[in-house]
């Protein structure tokens, strides 16, 4: 079962580098939150996404978002993406696929790796529920990105 729009965002907590944690538990009530879900780092399609976010960080920043993005590769290598790519958020390691499988879904073979987690893009307003659920079944769709930032924007 997926996430969907009206739900209560339930708090996790995954690494963002080795011995590093973020609990979304911190932001909630607090921050618009905007949850990106990506199938493994360096990879073209990602990479682009990512990057994207990345040159658009004032105008989510401006919005009072906190935006995160999560894979199923270790926090060896989303730390190293993320210092590569100067990505100014975090990428958070779902490596033991806590979350993933929740929210978008998880692929049960892409490339002939299982388990990879499906693109998705989800906001969560400051009411703790979820405003905004995108989930791609084809790994080479990005999202729609101004679609993203409207529903940040009217996110209660």
């Amino acid at each position: 079962m997926t996430i969907s729009v009206g739900d209560r965002a339930e708090p996790f907590a995954l690494p963002y580098e080795p011995g590093g944690t973020i609990d979304l538990a911190d932001h909630l009530g607090r921050d618009r939150i905007v949850l990106l879900f990506y199938p493994l780092a360096f990879s073209s399609v990602c990479t682009t996404e990512l990057c994207r976010f990345r040159d658009d960080w004032k105008g989510f920043a401006a919005l009072d978002a906190a935006v995160f993005g999560i894979s199923v590769d270790s926090p060896f290598v989303t730390a190293r993406f993320r210092a590569e790519e100067e990505i100014p958020f975090p990428l958070l390691s779902d490596f033991n696929r806590t979350v993933s499988g929740d929210w978008g879904g998880l692929h049960e073979d892409l490339m002939g790796l299982k388990g990879v987690a499906k693109r998705a893009a989800f906001v969560i307003g400051r009411d703790g529920k979820v405003a905004y659920a995108w989930v791609a079944e084809d790994p080479h769709v990005e999202p729609d990105y101004e679609e993203v930032r409207r529903a940040v924007a009217d996110a209660a």
